[in-house]
Formats: C-alpha cells, structure tokens, sequence
C-alpha cells in the first residue's frame, strides 16, 4: 500500500538480469549515452526520485522540523536515521508508535522513506560488537514495514574497533573477510524474515573497497535480500581518479542489475571517500546519472555530504543533470 502523497519505496523484487546483457551493454557502447538504451524519457516520474539523508543534512530539531526543511527543498524522499527522534542510530529497542510516526508526518507532507540507516561495523575486530549489531539490526527491520520502507543502508566495515569508516592495514586479511561475510549472511537472513532488502556500499575504506569485490560478497552470500547502495564517490583508491570512466563504467557492469540506493555526493581526490556536496567536485555526473538510467535505475537519488545551506544548490544540481541524462 502505498503513503497518502507519496511514493513507497519496495526494493524486494528487482527484475533480474544476467551479467552477460551487462557486458553486452558495455560492448556495444550503451554505457556511453542513454539512447542505446530506447527513447529518451521525458522529463518527470520516470526519474530518480530526489532525496536527502535526513539526520546528517539537518542535524538539529525534531523530526517534524527536519522533514518540513526538507519538504521546502523540494525533495521527495529521505533516508532516515533513528537520531531524528533523538535516539542512537542502532537503538536496543523500538518506543512504541515510532515507526508509525515516522511513516504519518513524512506521509503528510508528501515525502516517502526510501530507506532507514542501519549501519554497524560488520567487520569489528570483536565478535561481541558484531553480535549485539546484529541484535540491533533485527530490531531495525521488523520496524521497517510500520516505517513504510523495506530497504536498510548498512556498512561493511572495517578491522579498525574505533570507526567503521577509517581504514584498517588488516582489511585485506582473509580473517576480516570471514568475519564480514558471516556476519552480512546473518543479517541477510534477519532481512527474509523481516521482508526487507540492506543495501551496502563498496567503499575505499572498507573491507568490500571496490566494485570487484562488491561483486563477490553479493555472489557468496547469494541472497535476493542483500542489495547495493552505489556512491562513485566513494570507490577510487590513490591513483585512480584518471581512469575514472573506466572504473565508473565496470562497477556498473559488475553491479547495475543490484542497484537498489543511489547516493549523490562528490570528491575532489582519491584515495579516500569523498566529502564534497554534489556538484563541487570532480565526479562526472553526466556520466554517472547515464549510467543509472541505462542500468533503468529508478530508485532514490540521495542527497549527501552536505549541510543545510548548500541543499537548494544541490538539489538544482541534480535537476539539471537528470534532465540532461533523460533527454
């Protein structure tokens, strides 16, 4: 059922395609331009829905503040985080109508959750830390359909105890990979229970630190419940940023048909995750955003790595752009 004024985001389902029609693309030049792929879409529903992570972009006042800021943004969907309601990001328990709260006020000012923020350090050199992120994590999906979303955006972490988002000299270890990967394939299966997606990122800093390997987690856990989020900010390694068509081009041969959250943000080096607002960087977006629409990428656009005064540039930004890509 879908929210009164909105759009409800279900990623269970995705249409499956073979990596071999992705190579095909790819082959054939249809990565290059958006008319390989059909007539151009005209300008409208047929776009990526424009969104915000809600908590890291307004990050005081409460929830109905926040969402009423991003209402005036013009922005359709947000990703949300349990700090908007004062609470810690991966809370033990679930206050009673909270998810329902959620789901009404950003029903009512026409905005849908496409996703709820649900990371933890899957990679955390302690088993405990991982077990009680698990437990955590569980609390988070049977919350979710009451929240009207079913996807959670999630981390695969790092060997480093103190940040899952710096980077570890052990990452590469066989271990850390067991670790990781035991650990996705118990929150894979909390997800089919709860019927939700987690959609995870390959990042510079993180155990799954490229596309490659994005590909061979989704592979050895083979689960429809496990998904991607894609920020090509996050993907080049010192170096790289020259060969950034190249690399842009096969993280979506190897991930396009796993695409269910698209983050907009930009860098202006490599080696690191990105930190600049969408559009104040050096990522080629027309590039990107062809990408997303070859790949029939009609999930949420979210907006992050900004502050408030810099959404409305932002979001113009990204109008253009989507525009440019459509026609």
């Amino acid at each position: 059922m879908g929210l009164a004024g909105s759009q409800e985001h279900d990623f269970r389902m995705p249409e499956p395609r073979s990596r071999r029609n992705f190579l095909a693309l790819a082959g054939t030049g249809a990565f290059g331009t958006a008319r390989a792929q059909g007539p151009p879409a005209a300008v409208g529903p047929t776009l990526p829905q424009i969104g915000i992570l809600l908590a890291t972009t307004y990050t005081t006042g409460t929830l109905e503040a926040r969402l009423d800021e991003a209402k005036a943004h013009g922005l359709a969907c947000v990703q949300v985080s349990m700090a908007c309601a004062d609470l810690p990001d991966m809370p033990d328990e679930m206050p009673a109508g909270l998810p329902e709260r959620f789901r009404r006020e950003a029903a009512a000012r026409g905005i849908s959750v496409a996703s709820l923020q649900g990371t933890f350090n899957m990679c955390h050199p302690g088993a405990e830390h991982r077990r009680t992120g698990l437990r955590r994590l569980r609390v988070l999906a049977e919350a979710c359909p009451r929240m009207g979303t079913s996807a959670i955006h999630i981390c695969t972490g790092t060997r480093d105890p103190h940040s899952m988002w710096r980077r570890h000299p052990e990452n590469n270890s066989l271990e850390a990979w067991r670790d990781m990967a035991a650990c996705i394939r118990e929150a894979a299966e909390i997800a089919r229970q709860a019927k939700v997606v987690l959609a995870f990122e390959p990042e510079v800093n993180n155990v799954v630190d490229s596309a490659r390997k994005a590909r061979q987690l989704l592979d050895e856990i083979g689960s429809p419940h496990l998904k991607l989020t894609i920020d090509p900010a996050n993907i080049f390694h010192a170096g790289e940023l020259p060969r950034m068509k190249e690399i842009l081009e096969e993280a979506f041969v190897l991930l396009g048909r796993d695409i269910v959250l698209a983050h907009a943000k930009d860098l202006d080096r490599d080696g690191d995750a990105g930190h600049k607002a969408a559009g104040e960087g050096v990522l080629d977006y027309d590039l990107y955003l062809r990408l997303l629409r070859a790949n029939r990428f009609k999930g949420p656009l979210l907006l992050h790595g900004l502050n408030r005064a810099q959404v409305p540039g932002c979001v113009a930004f990204l109008r253009a752009k989507l525009a440019r890509a459509a026609g």
